[in-house]
């Protein structure tokens, strides 16, 4: 039966309770010595907290309610979850904290391999891994969670806050995500996605939609991290062809936080003081969006092969198509470059870089010529924005400032409905 476990009322253990020969068993796993008043009578010792949550974990069945109460719970190892139909519920995203500060074993925070599942209204903080992790899971909810280190923007941060990966039908409401070495809100290789009411800061990227598909980004702030919003298909990886992302209502503002990612990663390349980047994705439409004080660029479209990144791939298409932006309000930004040919653009003007920004490169045909227009590329519409075409693929030779290929008007994308018991109200 579906039960409802609050740790601030646990009962007492009786030793011929089944709950008892469980408890003896996470007493056990966990090193607990057991002392006993007669041969076959063990006396069980009190659980902690810890061993006590993670015996509920292993536990579960579909339908239960775990309760995290008030106060910083101090953990020592990964938790993980593998049943089906179970919530975890704390009592505010600032009240119920689980801290991995002293953490000495596993990578994640959490580890969830299960459909149906909800986390709400908690915080989980400075995990030596990943904070929460997702993985191949369908219907998702992840509302009222913070993921945090503490210690402010470092490379030894865990690499993801909120991260599902390889998975369906996914809410991230009313979410914060801070300090991450890679990304603070992250779904990758994913499909039917929302991310709305949240805040990212202080991480490398804030939000990033990743290999994934039909997603909707809205009514979110990113601030203070190095890139605010990025829209990702990288190769490699199982899943590939990134498309139908829209990203609209943000507030993106003053993401000039130095590169902080480790070595190697990806996210690496990204400037800081990038507002938003699309890499190598199709279909996205960015529009009511704020965009404000990002140092490098507001808006940034490029392809894979930008950086010079190997590509081992035949699979992989490199370029982004059908990129359409929109009514969004540009103030400021793009002062101070943190890319080597946009300062060059910006010192050779005596002008800050352009609010959209694109590298240029379009997909040849079996001629060597463009397959497509620079209006299929990316397709600017409504919003008084200034734009270079950086004409990377030649070196950077000829960089243009001509708004006219690009005007133009493309097909709305289509809003992501949930299934009901997922949405909720907002």
């Amino acid at each position: 039966m579906p039960s409802l476990f609050t740790f601030a009322d646990r009962p007492s253990y009786s030793p011929t309770s089944a709950r008892s020969r469980r408890a003896l068993a996470a007493a056990i796993a966990f090193g607990v010595t057991v002392t006993a008043c007669a041969p076959d009578e063990p006396v069980m010792p009190e659980l902690s907290f810890e061993e006590a949550l993670q015996e509920q974990l292993i536990t579960a069945q579909p339908g239960d309610v775990i309760e995290i109460p008030a106060g910083v719970h101090e953990m020592t190892r990964s938790l993980s979850l593998n049943a089906p139909g179970v919530t975890i519920r704390g009592q505010g995203i600032d009240v119920s904290v689980l801290s991995f500060k002293n953490q000495i074993q596993g990578a994640e925070g959490l580890l969830v391999n299960a459909d149906d599942f909800a986390l709400e209204d908690l915080a989980i903080e400075d995990t030596v891994g990943d904070a929460l992790k997702i993985n191949e899971s369908e219907n998702v909810i992840v509302r009222n969670v913070r993921t945090e280190w503490t210690g402010g923007p470092l490379t030894t941060n865990g690499a993801y806050g909120i991260y599902p990966v390889q998975s369906k039908n996914i809410l991230i409401d009313g979410a914060v995500a801070i300090g991450a070495s890679d990304a603070g809100i992250y779904v990758g290789q994913s499909t039917q996605i929302i991310v709305r009411n949240s805040r990212a800061e202080y991480n490398v990227a804030g939000i990033e939609i990743e290999n994934s598909t039909f997603a909707d980004v809205y009514n979110n702030v990113a601030t203070n991290n190095t890139g605010g919003i990025l829209v990702f298909d990288l190769p490699n990886l199982p899943v590939q062809g990134g498309r139908n992302t829209r990203v609209f209502d943000n507030e993106v503002v003053s993401n000039n936080v130095d590169n902080f990612a480790p070595e190697g990663n990806i996210v690496g390349t990204v400037p800081a003081g990038t507002g938003m980047m699309v890499l190598a994705n199709d279909s996205i439409e960015i529009f009511g969006n704020r965009f404000a004080d990002n140092q490098t660029t507001s808006v940034m479209v490029v392809s894979y092969l930008i950086n010079g990144l190997p590509l081992d791939d035949p699979n992989y298409d490199p370029f982004p198509e059908a990129i359409y932006i929109h009514d969004n309000n540009f103030e400021s930004g793009g002062e101070n470059p943190d890319f080597e040919a946009l300062a060059m653009l910006s010192e050779a003007t005596g002008q800050p870089v352009p609010h959209v920004v694109w590298g240029g490169a379009i997909m040849p045909d079996a001629d060597g010529n463009p397959s497509k227009t620079a209006s299929d590329i990316l397709c600017l519409g409504e919003g008084g924005m200034t734009f270079s075409n950086l004409d990377a693929m030649n070196g950077f030779a000829a960089p243009s400032f001509d708004l006219s290929p690009h005007l133009c008007e493309q097909p709305r994308l289509q809003e992501i409905i949930l299934p009901n018991d997922l949405a909720g109200a907002e």
